[in-house]
C-alpha cells in the first residue's frame, strides 16, 4: 500500500466513510485546538476530512458502539437523536413527490386521489416527526450543529429540508385549497415564503462552505453538491403553483417575480455543477457502488427546472394583463413568457434524458447495498415525471401523457421498495449514523490531550 494513502481522501460520493487523519509526528508539537464546543474544524482535519457520508463501514459501527458504551448517551432514544442527520428529510422529498404524482396523474381516478391524500397526510406526519427530532438534536447537543454545518457532505443535506417542505406546500394547494378555501391559500402562501427564505439560505451559503472550509479535490466531488442548489428551483416551482391560486393579482405578481428570481439562482448554478460533475465522472470513472444511486440526482434540476419555467409562464400569461406588467412595451408579454417557458422546458427535458441514460447505464453495471441514499431514486425521477406530464398537457399527442404515467407508476413502485427497506433498516438502527460525530469526538480528544479531561 502506498504510505501516502493515509494522508489522502478516499474516492467517494455522498455516502462513504472518510479517511482518518494521521497521528502527528512525535517531533512536531500538536497544534492547540479550539474548544470542542465551538464547532470549528482543526486545520489538519480540514485538509484530511474526506467526503464522509451515509454509508457506515463495520469499523464505523464498532467505533460508534464503543463511544456509546463509554457515554451517558447510550440510551436508544439518545443514540437516535444524536445520529439523526438532515438526510432523513429526503424521505419527505420522496414521499411528497409520490403524493403529487398520484394526485396529478393524466389518467386518474377517485381511488388514486384518496391514495394521494393518505400519502400526503403521512408525509406531513413524518415531516413534523423529523423536525421535532432534529430540533431536539440541536437543543440537547448544540455543538453538533456547527460540526454538521462544516461537514463536507452532511451539510449539503440541509437542502432536503426546504424541498421536503415544498412538497407539502404543493399538496396544500392541490388538496386543502379546494376543501378549505381562502384559509388554506393563506396557509400555503405563508409556508411558501418560509420555504423560499430557507432555500435561498441553503443555496447561497452551503456552496460557499465548499469553497471556503473544505480542501476539495475533483476526485471527491459528489452529486450531492446539487442538493442545496436545487432547493431554490423547487421553491420556484412551488411559487408558480401558489401564484396560480392567489386571489389578489398584486400578491400573485410578487410571488411570480420572486419565483423567477429563485429559478435564476438555482438553474444556472446547477448547470455549472453538472459540468463539473460530468468532468469528475469522465476523468475519475463512476462513483463507488455504495453511492451509485447518486447518479440520478442530476435529473432533479432538469425535471423541476423545466416544470417551474412552464408553470411560471402559464401564470404570467394570466397575471401580466391584469396587473399591466410590461404593457407599455408589448401587449402579449405573458404569452411570450409562456411560449418561452415551454421551449426551455422541452430543452431541459431532453438534457434530462441524457442524465437518465447515464444513470440507468451506471446502475446496470453495479450491485449496490441498501442505504438511506436510495431515496435518491425517488425525487429526481419524480420531478422528471412531473415535467413530462406538464409537457403533455400542452401537446395534442398523448405520447407525453402515457410516458409521464409510466414514469409516475415506476416512481411509486420504487417508493414502496425504498420505504420498506428504510423501515426495516431503521428498526435495526443501521440507518442512524452521523459521520460528523467522529469529527466532534476527535476535537474533544485533542482538547483533552492539551488541557485535561476536566475541560472536556
Amino acid at each position: 500500500m502506498d504510505p501516502s494513502a493515509a494522508h489522502t481522501t478516499y474516492t467517494s460520493d455522498a455516502f462513504t466513510p472518510c479517511a482518518q487523519p494521521p497521528e502527528p509526528a512525535e517531533s512536531e508539537p500538536s497544534p492547540i485546538p479550539r474548544s470542542p464546543e465551538d464547532g470549528q474544524m482543526f486545520p489538519e482535519q480540514r485538509k484530511l476530512d474526506g467526503d464522509c457520508g451515509l454509508k457506515p463501514s463495520e469499523e464505523d459501527f464498532r467505533e460508534q458502539k464503543l463511544l456509546e458504551t463509554n457515554s451517558k448517551d447510550n440510551h436508544n432514544y439518545r443514540r437516535i437523536i444524536r445520529n439523526f442527520t438532515p438526510s432523513w428529510f429526503s424521505v419527505n422529498m420522496g414521499t411528497g413527490i409520490v403524493s403529487i404524482l398520484l394526485h396529478n396523474l393524466p389518467y386518474n381516478g377517485v381511488w388514486l386521489y384518496w391514495i394521494s391524500v393518505v400519502t400526503f397526510v403521512l408525509n406531513v406526519a413524518l415531516f413534523i416527526l423529523f423536525s421535532f427530532i432534529s430540533l431536539l438534536r440541536y437543543i440537547l447537543y448544540p455543538q453538533i450543529w456547527t460540526t454538521m454545518l462544516k461537514h463536507p457532505t452532511q451539510s449539503l443535506f440541509l437542502g432536503t429540508f426546504p424541498m421536503g417542505l415544498a412538497t407539502i406546500v404543493n399538496m396544500v394547494v392541490f388538496v386543502c385549497v379546494p376543501a378549505w378555501g381562502p384559509r388554506a391559500i393563506t396557509l400555503a402562501w405563508a409556508l411558501w415564503w418560509i420555504d423560499a427564505a430557507i432555500s435561498v439560505a441553503t443555496c447561497f451559503y452551503l456552496p460557499f462552505v465548499i469553497m471556503y472550509f473544505h480542501d476539495t479535490k475533483l476526485k471527491s466531488m459528489t452529486a450531492a453538491w446539487l442538493l442545496p442548489v436545487v432547493s431554490t428551483i423547487v421553491a420556484a416551482a412551488s411559487g408558480g403553483i401558489i401564484a396560480d391560486v392567489l386571489p389578489n393579482p398584486s400578491h400573485a405578481l410578487w410571488t411570480l417575480t420572486a419565483s423567477y428570481i429563485l429559478w435564476g439562482t438555482g438553474v444556472p448554478l446547477a448547470t455549472a455543477i453538472l459540468v463539473i460533475y460530468f468532468q469528475r465522472l469522465t476523468v475519475h470513472s463512476l462513483p463507488p457502488r455504495e453511492v451509485i444511486v447518486s447518479v440520478f440526482l442530476p435529473l432533479g434540476p432538469m425535471g423541476q427546472g423545466g416544470f417551474a419555467i412552464m408553470q411560471l409562464g402559464a401564470v404570467a400569461m394570466k397575471v401580466f394583463p391584469v396587473t399591466g406588467t410590461l404593457s407599455a412595451r408589448t401587449t402579449n408579454a405573458g404569452e411570450i413568457l409562456y411560449v418561452f417557458g415551454w421551449v426551455i422546458a422541452l430543452i431541459m427535458w431532453g438534457f434530462g434524458l441524457v442524465w437518465l441514460f447515464f444513470a440507468l447505464a451506471s446502475i446496470s453495471r453495479n450491485k449496490f447495498p441498501f442505504n438511506i441514499g436510495w431515496w435518491g431514486f425517488t425525487f429526481p425521477l419524480g420531478v422528471f415525471a412531473v415535467s413530462t406530464t406538464q409537457i403533455g398537457k400542452e401537446m395534442p399527442s398523448p405520447f407525453f401523457d402515457v410516458l409521464g404515467t409510466g414514469f409516475s407508476v415506476s416512481v411509486t413502485l420504487l417508493w414502496i421498495v425504498v420505504a420498506t427497506g428504510t423501515f426495516r433498516k431503521a428498526l435495526t438502527g443501521e440507518l442512524f449514523f452521523a459521520p460528523c460525530l467522529k469529527d466532534l469526538e476527535g476535537k474533544k480528544e485533542q482538547w483533552a490531550k492539551h488541557y485535561g479531561e476536566k475541560f472536556v
